[in-house]
């Protein structure tokens, strides 16, 4: 590999990749479904519950106000790192699916028959089933973008069928798809969604750890992501949001902090991003995501990004010269036939390389790896990851 990308000096930021398992150095390639963490995030959660933990805001003693510096403190540092406007329009959330059942729910406050929201095949569940439900219960029609031979969204055939309307009130688009890691022009379809004064929500769950961000650039209204695909602790995820839609929007949850005047007859909301953090917040994980990001910064997200499309070029060539792998699209992206031709592709999407398979089970797949595969290396088998776009492609399952 003739990256300047550092590899051994990174690995040995990370705990967990000295481990052997029966004599073999860990192979860990499903950091599309979570990735590990390094050391200078589990130190930072360590020192902050050993030295810091207490609730934040309503604690009015010295291990509550630095408490709630470090929480603020993480918001700010997230809003620089996605290039935000200002720390308020960072909330915290659990995770992703959160973000997106957030946006899912206050967007569909606004919803009703004739309305219509629309998708992709590429997506995800968690920004698939909360569309479903919101259109369940509103009367409103889901739609969605077809996928080429190519594994790229179907644009053209969107624009023939006048997919974005008139009645289009919501588009919510992978950023990069989870599966086919293709990268999806969220910039360009936000502008079709603007048009009809349509908003724009972006997954950012698999762009954000790979690639720079920045949210004006993007073209999005509202953009949800996790901190355990970006190296920061499970249990904390973020929606990002202009001020001026945050303002707009009702509170998702109710409770203690999301509140301003409370008295039995009604209650009135905090200012953003409070009014959607109802309850004690994850605090300690706030705050390790803060770490994860300074992290990610000193590595360089356009050095993350250069190395990842190395690595996926690389791949994509040994993969297909060692066991002649059908990608998921079967396509001209996805089916490499040669190196030269991986290669060529790597640059349209990300590290996520998925294999489909007709005659077997994913699991099946895996256990029949070479013995020093299943010993030394963790990669994904999921069985129901986004069935649509399987059932799209024709495939029975893919690993």
């Amino acid at each position: 590999m003739s990256s300047d990308f550092d590899v051994e000096t990174v690995r040995r930021d990370f705990p967990i990749l000295s481990r052997q398992i029966n004599g073999h150095p860990l192979v860990y390639l499903d950091s599309s479904n979570t990735s590990q963490k390094p050391r200078t995030v589990i130190d930072t959660v360590a020192e902050h519950y050993a030295k810091h933990n207490a609730n934040v805001a309503r604690a009015m003693h010295t291990l509550g106000a630095e408490a709630t510096a470090a929480f603020e403190g993480a918001r700010a540092r997230i809003a620089d790192f996605i290039a935000a406007a200002e720390p308020e329009e960072v909330v915290f959330t659990k995770n992703a699916s959160e973000s997106l059942n957030l946006a899912a729910n206050t967007l569909g406050s606004r919803l009703g028959p004739g309305d219509e929201v629309v998708i992709s095949v590429l997506e995800h569940h968690s920004n698939l089933v909360p569309w479903q439900m919101v259109c369940e219960r509103t009367g409103a029609t889901l739609r969605w973008f077809d996928v080429t031979e190519e594994g790229r969204l179907d644009l053209d055939k969107a624009e023939r069928e006048h997919l974005i309307n008139e009645h289009t009130k919501v588009v919510s688009i992978a950023w990069v798809s989870n599966v086919l890691g293709t990268i999806n022009p969220v910039a360009r379809i936000a502008e079709m969604a603007h048009a009809v004064d349509a908003v724009m929500v972006i997954d950012g769950s698999q762009g954000v750890p790979h690639l720079p961000t920045d949210v004006t650039a993007l073209g999005g209204d509202l953009l949800a992501f996790t901190g355990h695909k970006m190296l920061g602790p499970t249990g904390i995820g973020v929606l990002w949001g202009r001020r001026e839609l945050l303002d707009e929007l009702p509170p998702f949850l109710g409770g203690g902090e999301m509140i301003g005047v409370v008295t039995m007859e009604k209650s009135t909301w905090a200012e953003v991003p409070h009014k959607f953090e109802a309850g004690t917040p994850p605090i300690a994980q706030a705050v390790g995501l803060g770490a994860a990001v300074d992290y990610l910064d000193t590595l360089g997200m356009d050095a993350i990004a250069a190395h990842d499309h190395e690595i996926t070029s690389y791949a994509l060539g040994c993969l297909a010269i060692l066991i002649s792998c059908v990608f998921s699209a079967r396509s001209r992206l996805l089916t490499v036939a040669a190196p030269s031709r991986s290669r060529s592709t790597a640059c349209t999407r990300t590290t996520s390389c998925s294999c489909s398979t007709r005659v077997a089970l994913p699991c099946g797949v895996v256990t029949i790896a070479p013995p020093r595969s299943i010993s030394a290396s963790a990669c994904r088998a999921p069985l129901g990851l986004v069935v649509p776009l399987h059932d799209a492609r024709g495939n029975r399952c893919a690993a």
